[in-house]
């Protein structure tokens, strides 16, 4: 079977390594699936998601023209991502407080006149 770029195919877990899986297509070919591109969202062990001898449906995200390589995503059939990090944006000043570069600018020049009267004492 040729294979091409964007084709979903069935294929059946091989041998699962720290970096991705294997995945054994239709015939004698195999391709790589990082663990980058098994599902949205953060894997710390790649066995706890996949197995030897788990089916599984994949997509071709790319061929190695060359050596023959192909990698291959699950993620990329998942309809959802991870979603957001956080519920709520979070920003740097805070409007309640009144704190942030404002209030800075305010007291800059509180701080230079302290900093110049010490300079001063230090020189005499």
């Amino acid at each position: 079977m040729e294979y091409r770029i964007g084709m979903e195919i069935d294929g059946v877990v091989t041998g699962v390594q720290p970096y991705g899986a294997f995945v054994s297509l239709e015939g004698e070919q195999q391709g790589l699936v990082h663990i980058s591109e098994v599902k949205h969202g953060f894997i710390k062990n790649i066995s706890d998601v996949l197995a030897v001898g788990d089916k599984v449906r994949v997509k071709v995200i790319d061929i190695d023209e060359y050596s023959k390589k192909i990698s291959l995503s699950m993620r990329a059939l998942e309809t959802e991502g991870a979603g957001p990090a956080f519920k709520y944006k979070k920003y740097f000043t805070d409007r309640n407080k009144n704190i942030g570069f404002k209030s800075l600018a305010d007291v800059l020049p509180e701080w230079i006149e302290e900093n110049l009267e010490q300079l001063d004492q230090r020189g005499k």
